[in-house]
């Protein structure tokens, strides 16, 4: 090669090395990390213009410009300078899409995005982050199926509880290098598991459940720490051969799937399990005895299957066996007597076991440690056993779903530790003994479905920490005490007691026993009613037990006082109602309550729901429009009820059937011409042949709507994605409260706020409160079509303009439930 031209590719080679050089250089320093912050901010100011995190602090000062002290960034020395090495932007209110050029922050090695409201799928730029070591995208609406080859770097992935779906076969075998941390619950995938984590030699956690997995179970589960695959669709058989001898297994749980045939003994090679959990499939044969020899076994989960009723006496070996949950496996006849001789369990749940006899011959009611008694859905009968108010550690004693019969023994107000108290569905008779208003810790009192007669006893007003009471369905009589005012005053010094002590177990029994307390009808309980999986159920019921979780979001209206049906009453004491008492739903319903409504109904702090009707309520109605979080009213039937119903405030907000049968009462235009909305109920007479034509009208009606509505939502998905930034549309979903309850993290909700919350769609501007109003409460009768992803209501905005609402719902975790849109206003 000539002299010259070698020189020129000399020269050409130095230039290349220079500007490669100099694109390292400039792309490994802080102050381009500096610049990729900044970037991610504006972008993530642009898809949030409220509620905005601490990101929006980042450099606002010029004092301000290390971007090591900006708050959620982690910087580390890699030898040539400070470089960000770490994103922690968890609860943040986050929505819009997930951030596109993570990849430009090339010593990222820990990014946490959890707890928001991020939608769309994980873009492809992450897969290109090579050194990212800790990926949390949990608690998300993260959609699309996963693709994460590339982190080959990768320790640890959370991405429970979002939307993902697709099968994991693709990735994971790709990226198992390092893993040792995997969580995916919680979401939509398929497929089978058994060859996806063969490679993963460093894997010791993984979590699998409440997703829809099929096919036979991943052998290679024995030489981790913890498995679950819970709640998936998982079939055949646990063999013996899939458990080797150094089964390293401490958390072990398959529950609600479908294996069948006989528990492997093979089991008691895992030495140092501590909870195994096989509630909800289809064993059959005997419980194996082998379990006995794990010594540390501390919870031990075999309800739900189809075991024989031998129970091995090896499991008295178990001495730290703390929760024993044998529930429906149908055994019948008398309790078996060896669950007397568990002196060592705090938990025994029995429930649903059909069990007639037993009680006194097998000695559970001796048992010294027990906390928790459940020996609902079972078929007892006779007086309430007097001997478990000798049980010096009972806290939550649940025998509702019984034949019991007989009043209620005085003597279990000396149960001064009890925290629940649930008899409910019996044939309990005779009063409410007054022994229980000493129960101060008592948290639920359940007594609705029995035949209790006489007053309530004002003594309950005692119960300081008493926050669900539930009297429905008896024969009471007399007023109100005015001493329920004193209800619940106080439950800091119970909630206190159960932060301090050690962690509270919860089983199979606590789904059942919420699903029964809360007042599913009524939101925000309703809500709550719809996430009661099995799972969840673990997480709420310890954090409600420590007043945490259900009980920061229901804030000052912490108790339900229900009262409906064959509650017969004379009248309303107006102590009753001076608004000290915190209720949220107040239902006098089908009562014989007479007399004016009293004005201090409208200063119950918190109050929800009102339902007065059907009662012989007179004179000028009460205007209740203080009560600013009311979303569900009833005062119909109360013909001798009269006056004004005014055009504005809460009272405007409802339909028309909230005030049929009341004659007397004069309501706003608008109310009484709803007829674009007729209610659901209204009949209308007419022939068999204008049946037929109706019907096909409404046909035609139906389909032509639902082409509109798709037609609208097309125009308006497409206007928003030509809008620029300031005047962008954003669909406003509050999850926060689905995230608390899923989390096994995190303390309180943020859902209560003193300030109004303005969402603007290009130049529309409006509140909640609008949205309540153009909907009727999301009537019913406003329903203009339903969907996969949600319901449509129609309504008119302060402005005139009409509008189409999509109320959406979420699929969480196996089951498709409303998912409540709710804004805090």
């Amino acid at each position: 090669m000539p002299e010259d031209e070698t020189d020129f590719w000399h020269a050409v080679l130095f230039v290349f090395l220079i500007l490669i050089t100099g694109k390292v250089v400039a792309g490994d320093s802080l102050d381009t990390d500096r610049e990729v912050l900044l970037n991610l901010k504006t972008f993530l100011e642009q898809e949030n213009p409220i509620n905005r995190g601490q990101y929006s602090q980042w450099g606002l000062l010029n004092t301000n410009l290390d971007p090591c002290n900006w708050s959620g960034i982690i910087c580390t020395n890699d030898g040539s300078g400070s470089r960000v090495s770490g994103i922690n932007l968890t609860g943040n209110n986050i929505s819009g899409e997930l951030y596109n050029n993570f990849s430009s922050l090339t010593a990222l090695s820990h990014l946490d995005l959890s707890q928001n409201y991020i939608r769309g799928s994980i873009p492809n730029d992450l897969s290109t982050c090579q050194n990212l070591a800790f990926l949390n995208l949990s608690h998300n609406m993260l959609e699309g199926e996963l693709n994460l080859t590339g982190l080959n770097n990768l320790q640890t992935l959370d991405l429970s509880v979002s939307r993902v779906f697709g099968e994991i076969q693709s990735t994971f075998p790709a990226i198992c290098n390092k893993l040792v941390v995997v969580n995916i619950s919680g979401n939509n995938f398929t497929g089978r598991i058994d060859n996806c984590f063969d490679g993963c030699f460093n894997l010791q956690y993984l979590d699998l459940s409440s997703n829809f997995f099929s096919g036979g179970i991943w052998t290679g589960f024995s030489r981790l720490k913890e498995f679950s695959a819970s709640e998936n669709f998982l079939t055949g058989e646990v063999l013996g051969s899939s458990i080797s001898e150094n089964c390293s297994l401490e958390v072990f749980d398959l529950s609600e799937n479908n294996f069948t045939g006989d528990f492997p003994k093979e089991i008691s090679n895992c030495r140092n399990l501590i909870n195994l959990n096989m509630w909800g499939n289809k064993f059959t044969g005997q419980i194996p005895s082998e379990i006995g020899t794990i010594s540390g076994l501390e919870a031990l989960f075999l309800g739900n299957n189809c075991f024989s009723q031998v129970i091995p006496e090896s499991l008295l070996n178990l001495s730290s066996l703390a929760f024993l949950d044998l529930s429906r496996n149908n055994f019948g006849g008398d309790i078996q007597e060896i669950f007397g001789r568990f002196t060592q369990v705090k938990f025994l749940v029995l429930h649903g076991n059909s069990y007639t006899g037993g009680l006194y011959s097998s000695g559970v009611l001796k048992l010294p440690n027990v906390v928790r008694l459940d020996l609902s859905f079972n078929n007892f009968s006779g007086p309430l056993p007097v001997e478990i108010s000798q049980m010096p550690s009972l806290k939550y004693l649940i025998l509702a779903y019984n034949r019991f019969n007989g009043s209620i023994p005085k003597e279990y107000g000396n149960l001064t530790g009890l925290q629940a108290l649930d008899l409910s569905f019996n044939s309990l008779t005779g009063s409410i003994p007054t022994s229980l208003g000493n129960l101060t810790s008592l948290l639920w009192l359940m007594l609705a479905n029995n035949s209790l007669t006489g007053e309530i006893p004002p003594e309950l007003g005692n119960c300081s920490s008493l926050m669900w009471l539930n009297l429905a369905n008896n024969k009471l009589s007399g007023s109100i005490p005015a001493e329920l005012v004193n209800i619940g005053r106080d439950p800091t010094p119970t909630f206190h007691s159960n932060l301090q002590n050690e962690r509270i177990i919860a089983g199979s029994g606590e789904c059942l026993a919420m699903k029964r307390w809360i007042p599913a009808d009524y939101p925000p309980f309703s809500f709550a009613y719809t996430i009661l999986t099995r799972k969840s159920c673990r997480s709420i019921w310890d954090r409600m037990l420590r007043g945490t979780g259900l009980f920061p979001v229901f804030a000052a209206a912490l108790q339900c006082e229900h009262l409906k049906s064959q509650v017969i009453f004379n009248s309303v004491g107006t102590s009753f109602l001076i608004g000290q008492l915190p209720l949220v739903v107040l239902n006098l319903s089908k009562n014989g309550f007479s007399g004016e409504i009293p004005n201090e109904i409208g200063n119950i702090k918190g109050l929800q729901n009102l339902d007065l009707s059907y009662n012989n309520f007179s004179g000028t109605f009460t205007i209740l429009n203080n009560l600013s979080e009311l979303n569900k009213f009833n005062i119909s039937y109360n013909p001798l009820i009269s006056g004004v119903i005014p055009s504005t405030g809460k009272l405007a907000t409802f339909e028309k059937d909230s005030y049929f049968g009341d004659p007397l009462l004069v309501l706003p235009k608008f109310i009484n011409n709803s007829s674009d909305f007729p209610p659901k109920n209204r009949k209308i007479d007419r022939n068999k042949g204008d049946h037929i034509r109706w019907a096909g009208f409404l046909a035609l009606l139906i389909i032509t709507l639902a082409f509109l509505v798709c037609g609208v939502l097309t125009f308006i998905v497409w206007k928003l994605g030509k809008s620029p930034p300031d005047s962008r549309g954003h669909l406003l979903q509050e999850t926060r409260y689905l995230h608390d309850l899923a989390s096994s993290s995190g303390n309180s909700s943020p859902w209560l706020s003193d300030t109004t919350k303005v969402f603007r769609l290009h130049k529309t501007a409006f509140t909640h409160a609008d949205i309540l109003k153009a909907t009727c409460n999301f009537s019913e009768c406003r329903i203009l079509g339903k969907g996969g992803f949600g319901t449509v209501y129609g309504g008119v905005l302060p402005d005139g303009r009409q509008v189409a609402v999509k109320k959406l719902q979420r699929e969480e975790l196996k089951a498709k439930e409303s998912f409540e849109l709710k804004w805090t206003s």
